[in-house]
């Protein structure tokens, strides 16, 4: 199902926007391989780290990009604040992620992302999604270099 929006002279896609198990990054095997030798990029208050996934790497799923949220536990000590955190950026990434499908459906890439909260304070949603958007046009841009 597919819908076109026109947003501020600007045509964008409608596809579902949701968020399966299915694209939640659970493997060890490539959490490990994402850090050893996944590139990254920071943009505040985010660590950004990729790896694009190679034809022996154990991905299995239909969906392009698998994703993994942290918060680190030194910074926000209660659960419920590292929950919320985890919850905003999950949502940011939800609605906004056709752009990067988009992008790696045309290019048949499979894409593993760790993004890492960084910064000390509780975020508001608005600077979430922005933040998202940036990160997600920035990783369109190092794939096409790639």
């Amino acid at each position: 199902m597919f819908r076109w929006l026109n947003c501020r002279n600007i045509f964008f896609m409608h596809t579902r926007q949701t968020f399966t198990k299915a694209e939640k990054l659970c493997n060890k095997q490539l959490i490990e391989k994402l850090f050893t030798k996944g590139k990254s990029f920071f943009h505040y208050p985010f660590k950004v780290v990729y790896y694009v996934v190679g034809a022996t790497d154990p991905y299995s799923g239909n969906y392009p990009v698998k994703v993994l949220f942290t918060v680190s536990k030194r910074h926000f000590k209660k659960a419920v604040d590292r929950n919320r955190i985890k919850r905003l950026v999950r949502e940011g990434y939800r609605k906004n992620k056709a752009r990067l499908y988009d992008e790696l459906n045309e290019t048949d890439v499979k894409l593993v992302i760790g993004i890492i909260y960084t910064g000390r304070g509780l975020p508001t949603y608005c600077e979430t999604e922005k933040k998202i958007i940036t990160i997600i046009h920035r990783l369109t841009v190092e794939l096409k270099k790639t």
